[in-house]
């Protein structure tokens, strides 16, 4: 994969999707490497290529045996040597990662605690044209220190021979080490032009500075919301559907008698686990409430945790839509991730969907969340990265179900439709029209490119007595909307009557009929 040209320098402050550096700061085990794991799985699975670059690990390198506090004394100068090099050499790796490998954000986890260090970061970072945001960790409770001491450090490659009262000793003395050269960043003068968000007390309070774009905002917002007390997170399908009997996908099916008997055991499972405060959610089919119903107790609907939408796909089996249609059905085996079904959804939408979901699960406690197969594949892709402190366990309630699980196909572009290439038809987000056949299927469409006839023939659409208007299923409203040559002058002449199909997420645009062409100056107003 080819990587896009290095920004100049000089660029650095106007380009809004420059490289960005992340550079965690505090006193050791004040949650640094914690919170750097979580927030890169997060950015990770939001399609944001991230990686972690732990400074730990190269001075291990650098120094194979470690033996006291001693190498962190700050009048130690050879071990002071050997650190500054060690970050130099992270520091390159980090250039690697974000210039040659396509990364897009870095994560720098180290103490950094004086000025001098980040300074010189700083430096490295407008050598590069890297945006840098700086995350410091900041905890004066010393039951939460000593807690992550005992959790974490006992198991540290520094201690192995894992003896709790001489780790203890030795790592308090460590952190008196670096406590001599501490310079906290500063948001009134010496630090007051840098991006940054402190965390105190393990999310108590916060201070942000200077937060200079989207995914910098998206940074401090996760960090907002993470909590570092331990709790459970189930997630469970739904019980076997009718639909799931027939081999039929989406729709809203009520459970099998073996699904209604999978909801009883999972209601005897619940009561056995004796489980505090523990939250229910469902989505807002059928199947799960009905499997929710069985529990007994309150739970919560998410309009957000509902299936994958499958678009003119949905309520149809696999043999049907590889027949009916065939292209679409090659397109999904290419690259499912990105694939998005007609009228639908791609896993990659389906990801952003669920994003408010991992947030607030990232906020609670015991939570069950009873859900769909391409759901919970989502979100277990966000757990199951158990670097970030997450013990997954799977648990079988013993009842048979139907298996609806379909194997990957081999690519064979045999099956791809005549003279196109896999790159060429595949449908994603990034490329929702793949085909010539768009009247099928409407598609959003940019300046120059004709919107659909809503006059010509649809599969789903009919001509109502003659008169040339559409006529749509009866869940569906047509909402007339007029142009105006601009918002200023309502008053104006309307133009062109359009029809807006609410499933779009922007009108279809304005064609002149007269010239053929796309009315560049329009502005569209729709009745809400």
């Amino acid at each position: 994969m080819r990587c896009p040209p290095a920004v100049p320098a000089a660029w650095a402050s106007y380009m809004t999707n420059s490289p960005t550096l992340i550079v965690m700061i505090g006193l050791p085990a004040r949650g640094k490497t914690y919170v750097s794991k979580k927030l890169t799985r997060y950015l990770n699975w939001i399609g944001v290529p991230t990686r972690v670059f732990n400074l730990g690990v190269y001075r291990r390198e650098a120094v194979k045996s470690y033996k006291s506090y001693d190498f962190f004394r700050h009048d130690n100068k050879e071990a002071m040597e050997i650190r500054k090099r060690c970050a130099l050499v992270a520091l390159q790796d980090v250039k690697a990662y974000l210039l040659e490998e396509c990364g897009q954000i870095a994560v720098f986890d180290a103490t950094n605690t004086t000025r001098e260090r980040r300074d010189l970061i700083l430096n490295f970072a407008k050598e590069n044209a890297f945006k840098v945001f700086f995350v410091e960790s900041v905890c004066d409770d010393p039951e939460v220190i000593a807690a992550n001491i005992l959790e974490v450090k006992v198991s540290s490659p520094d201690y192995p021979e894992r003896n709790r009262e001489n780790v203890m000793d030795d790592f308090l003395k460590r952190i008196e080490c670096y406590k001599v050269t501490y310079q906290p960043l500063d948001p009134d003068e010496y630090d007051k032009d840098l991006s940054f968000i402190k965390v105190i007390n393990v999310g108590q309070r916060f201070l942000v500075n200077r937060v200079q774009d989207y995914i910098q905002s998206k940074i401090v917002y996760y960090l907002m919301n993470i909590h570092v007390q331990p709790r459970t997170i189930y997630l469970c399908r739904h019980g076997e559907s009718e639909y799931n009997l027939v081999g039929k996908i989406g729709g809203d099916s009520g459970l099998s008698p073996r699904g209604k008997q999978f909801a009883q055991a999972l209601k005897k499972f619940i009561e056995e686990q004796e489980i505090v405060d523990l939250k229910v959610w469902t989505s807002q089919l059928k199947r799960t409430i009905q499997t929710a119903e069985s529990l007994g107790v309150t739970y919560e609907q998410w309009k957000i945790l509902n299936e994958i939408d499958a678009g003119v796909c949905e309520e149809m089996t696999y043999a049907e839509i590889e027949a009916k249609y065939p292209d679409e059905f090659a397109l999904r085996d290419q690259e499912k991730y990105l694939y998005r079904y007609p009228g639908g959804e791609s896993y990659q939408d389906l990801v952003q969907r669920l994003e408010p979901v991992i947030m607030e699960l990232e906020r609670q406690g015991n939570v069950l969340v009873i859900c769909h197969q391409a759901v919970m594949r989502c979100l277990l892709a966000y757990f199951l990265d158990k670097s970030a402190g997450c013990k997954v366990e799977t648990i079988n309630l013993n009842v048979e179900a139907v298996n609806t699980h379909r194997d990957k196909p081999s690519l064979n572009s045999n099956n791809l439709p005549a003279s196109q290439s896999p790159a060429r038809m595949r449908r994603s987000s990034l490329t929702p029209r793949a085909s010539a056949d768009t009247e099928q299927r409407p598609r959003h469409h940019s300046v120059g490119s004709k919107p659909p006839d809503p006059l010509g023939p649809f599969p789903f659409l009919e001509a109502r007595g003659g008169s040339g208007r559409p006529r749509l299923p009866a869940s569906v409203q047509v909402v007339p909307c007029l142009c105006y040559p601009s918002p200023a002058t309502p008053s104006a002449t309307a133009v062109t009557p359009l029809w807006r199909w609410p499933w779009l997420e922007s009108p279809a645009g304005v064609w002149d009929a007269a010239t053929d062409s796309p009315q560049k100056s329009c502005w569209i107003r729709c009745p809400v």
